[in-house]
């Protein structure tokens, strides 16, 4: 079965850190792009990042810029979100998606979704 699965979520305080997993299966990430977004309450859910394979690049939204980073070890087909000097407003669902064309899009145009994973960010 083709799937992605998120963990590491959980609950921090401003200023803490944490790394979400998105583990796949069914398929291989190497030549995928990878996506994180999130969904925070009462908003629509909107890409933060993604790393191209096309290319090579990585794309951010402001809100992240040098404070997340994404990173993927192919060796164990999985990819990461390391996420540091979290604030309130970073408090979301934050799902991984993958494109096997291996181009980044804003839209969620992906082939493959995780669940989602809670992060809640306060003091």
């Amino acid at each position: 079965q083709v799937q992605l699965v998120e963990s590491g979520g959980g609950l921090v305080q401003p200023g803490g850190s944490l790394r979400l997993s998105c583990a796949a299966s069914g398929f291989t990430l190497d030549q995928l792009a990878i996506a994180w977004f999130r969904q925070a309450p009462g908003k629509e859910r909107k890409i933060v990042i993604c790393s191209s394979s096309r290319d090579g690049s990585t794309h951010y939204e402001d809100p992240v810029k040098g404070r997340f980073t994404i990173s993927r070890d192919n060796a164990k087909n999985t990819a990461y979100l390391q996420m540091n000097r979290l604030q309130p407003e970073d408090t979301a669902v934050y799902y991984c998606a993958a494109e096997r064309r291996g181009g980044c899009h804003p839209k969620e145009i992906y082939d493959y979704w995780g669940q989602g994973t809670q992060v809640s960010v306060s003091s």
